[in-house]
């Protein structure tokens, strides 16, 4: 039976250092930088498996959701600290706008009221100013310029990993209600009911999606989203035994 977290430090397995990275939005410039930080923190423990979980929202508002893609989609570096690392990347609701989008038009025009204009340029360039309001010839342009490889990965992004006393997931869960009976909407939507709940969950939940601007922490829940379209600060959770700290870009 697992302990109550609430009782004792919450920890990840023995041996396991694991990086949490926080909503990046299109902001590949930020992303290079923070996996820069955490190669550097990792070759400083080289007898820690490193483990890399990125909680969702790669796309959007930001410029580079292409590139930010690509670079996710790509798993590990070849060399150096993080080449035998576990890479996870999480489903946010923003890749899940943009998925429902491609088949449904009603979708489009919140997702593009949201960033979503931003990623179809990321993907097919320059549009023309007739494209603004065109949500037809948004979703076209997109479904032109989104590489097969790019669309499988988004379709197969898990909802959640967990690790110990820990479990990553892009928005939170609901409270009271079993992990294999939360519902996808909830994983990817929550609010309030879950960021306002002081419930201590079987788990300590490390989230984004709600943006603060400094990490978020609680008895039940750890918060990184630090905004970094607009903010310029991209921040990751590090976790090795029942230690924690974080690092920014």
């Amino acid at each position: 039976m697992r302990s109550d977290p609430a009782s004792r430090f919450p920890s990840v397995p023995a041996g396991e250092r694991l990086y949490a990275v926080g909503d990046i939005h299109g902001r590949a410039d930020l992303l290079s930088r923070l996996l820069d930080r955490i190669a550097d923190d990792a070759a400083r423990h080289p007898h820690c498996r490193p483990t890399l979980v990125f909680l969702g929202d790669y796309v959007d508002r930001g410029p580079q959701s292409r590139q930010v893609v690509e670079r996710l989609q790509a798993g590990p570096p070849a060399g150096g600290s993080l080449a035998a690392a576990e890479w996870i990347c999480l489903r946010g609701n923003h890749e899940d706008y943009l998925l429902r989008f491609l088949d449904d038009l009603t979708a489009g025009r919140a997702w593009c009221a949201n960033g979503g204009v931003e990623t179809v340029q990321s993907y097919a360039g320059a549009l023309p100013e007739t494209h603004s309001g065109d949500i037809a010839a948004l979703q076209l342009a997109l479904t032109r310029s989104l590489p097969r490889s790019h669309l499988r990965f988004l379709s197969r992004l898990p909802l959640w990993h967990r690790a110990g006393d820990y479990l990553f997931v892009h928005a939170g869960i609901r409270p009271g209600i079993a992990l294999d009976q939360q519902s996808p909407a909830d994983m990817l939507w929550i609010r309030d009911d879950f960021l306002l709940d002081p419930t201590c969950h079987p788990w300590v939940v490390v989230h984004g999606h709600s943006q603060c601007p400094a990490p978020e922490i609680r008895a039940n829940r750890i918060g990184i989203d630090t905004g970094a379209y607009q903010s310029g600060l991209l921040t990751a959770l590090v976790l090795d035994g029942d230690r924690r700290h974080f690092l920014s870009s």
